[in-house]
């Protein structure tokens, strides 16, 4: 077995789980705030990721993990060159996680608005800023032969996610998360809320479609084409009421922008991370995989515990994928009981 090869494909396949889960999240993080009119509302549409949303963030943990053990230098260069954007993504996680756990503890309208307020804030700059770092990924990293990022101060760590493609990066991973998230509320809500989030894709997806088109035309790359392709079929869909398949059709927009990503520069070559400086200090996939002792090892680990987690995420979906209520409460007269004398 080629076992850097599968345990790429395991990585891309970690990291295409979490941005396809949590990309549903952060957007209807931010869009509870602008779909949900009423308090009532709102806690409706936090319901619909409320117990789903930590366990997304397995697959976080769970990349990262794989990326650092199968390839330590990969990981290496990563983390060197992006410390600052990742670091912010940390913090903007635990600020998302209290906003939705605390949003509870009180029962008052202002305390609610300040967590949504949080929660919406949060889930935006995620979206932003993870777009912005796959944006960065495409173009590559200042990376000497030694693998480290060249630079000095704040800059070296900011000048990746402030170039035009990470902006448009940034861009376009606010507006798919807006999709995504649009799409997964019209799925699991009934009411007026889902009524909301079927037009805002309808309204939404040609939008991104038309940015789509500009990257598939700058980057030539069929995966982009195919997310082109299939946010057209969500637009469709939500028009018609088919909120399964615009959901489908939107997380294999994600996955195939991942994908595509990740993928952009493998090549004949191999390779996982391009250096702007220089070809000669790209990180290659057999440059930056583990010793072949290190990866049978994370083998055996693997088929034990990725089968569970995949496991134990599907079994959560099965459990809660009943549709959350956002509808008017509605109340009937008490029946007038005559009185006998």
């Amino acid at each position: 077995m080629d076992l850097p090869v599968i345990w790429f494909g395991i990585a891309v396949l970690a990291w295409v789980l979490f941005f396809v889960l949590e990309g549903f999240d952060f957007g209807v993080g931010f869009l509870g705030p602008l779909l949900g009119r009423t308090d009532a509302e709102r806690g409706a549409a936090i319901r619909t990721v409320g117990p789903v949303w930590d366990g997304n963030e397995v697959w976080l943990v769970a990349a990262i993990g794989v990326t650092f053990a199968a390839f330590p230098d990969w990981y290496a260069a990563l983390l060197s060159g992006l410390y600052l954007p990742m670091i912010a993504i940390l913090l903007l996680l635990a600020v998302r996680g209290v906003a939705i756990e605390f949003r509870g503890k009180h029962d008052t309208a202002s305390w609610h608005l300040r967590c949504d307020a949080f929660l919406a804030t949060s889930s935006l700059l995620l979206a932003a800023t993870w777009g912005a770092v796959l944006g960065a990924l495409v173009v590559g990293l200042a990376l000497d032969p030694g693998g480290n990022v060249q630079g000095a101060g704040l800059g070296r760590s900011l000048a990746p996610v402030l170039g035009p493609w990470a902006v448009l990066g940034g861009f376009a991973g606010v507006l798919l998360t807006t999709v995504h998230g649009a799409t997964f509320l019209a799925l699991r809500t009934t009411g007026p809320v889902r009524a909301r989030a079927r037009h805002l894709t309808v309204a939404t997806a040609p939008a991104l479609a038309v940015i789509a088109l500009a990257l598939f035309i700058a980057a030539g790359h069929a995966a982009v084409a195919g997310a082109l392709a299939l946010l057209a079929v969500a637009a469709v869909a939500a028009w018609r009421r088919a909120e399964v398949l615009a959901f489908a059709a939107t997380s294999l927009a994600v996955a195939g922008s991942v994908v595509a990503v990740f993928t952009a520069h493998l090549g004949s070559t191999w390779v996982l991370l391009p250096s702007t400086l220089s070809s000669a200090n790209d990180v290659t996939l057999r440059g930056a995989a583990a010793s072949e002792g290190a990866l049978h090892l994370i083998t055996v680990a693997g088929v034990i515990v990725l089968p569970a987690v995949i496991a134990y995420q599907v079994w959560s979906y099965v459990v809660f994928r009943k549709r959350v209520h956002t509808g008017f409460a509605t109340t009937s007269r008490p029946r007038r009981v005559p009185v006998t004398r």
